[in-house]
């Protein structure tokens, strides 16, 4: 089943920290105590996020991370990705040949995949713009 794990969800973290303020520049070791992750999680996460081309890091004075694209150009799919298996299929729960078999399937196939499919929407459809201060309304 296509759920994001704790290592997506940490970089989705660190994503809607910087989507947060999109034009300021933010070192790793403040989003790292912002969103309550280790600075060398926070640091290889932003490593990897930056090699996927989703954020751009300057070092130095003055440096830190930014978003490499606009907020609502980045979905939580473009993270999760990195960090999980995003094939859709099914694991039934009474094995793998009864709902791939040429029978019934079984009694939650139905249920598990729309789970799936609405588990796949949500993060293909939700863009980092959520997280902006300017966009979010109290």
């Amino acid at each position: 089943m296509f759920i994001y794990g704790k290592t997506a969800a940490n970089a989705i973290a660190v994503m809607s920290f910087l989507a947060s303020e999109p034009t300021r520049r933010a070192g790793s070791g403040e989003i790292a105590e912002s969103r309550g992750i280790s600075r060398a999680l926070t640091a290889k996460l932003l490593t990897q996020l930056a090699s996927a081309g989703l954020v751009s890091g300057q070092p130095g004075p003055g440096g830190g991370y930014t978003l490499a694209k606009a907020p609502e150009k980045i979905c939580l799919f473009d993270i999760v990705c990195l960090f999980e298996q995003t094939s859709t299929n099914t694991n039934c729960p009474f094995g793998e040949s009864w709902c791939s078999g040429e029978g019934e399937p079984c009694p939650l196939h139905d249920i598990i995949s729309e789970m799936i499919t609405s588990n796949k929407c949500f993060i293909e459809e939700t863009t980092l713009a959520v997280f902006n201060k300017k966009e979010v309304k109290k």
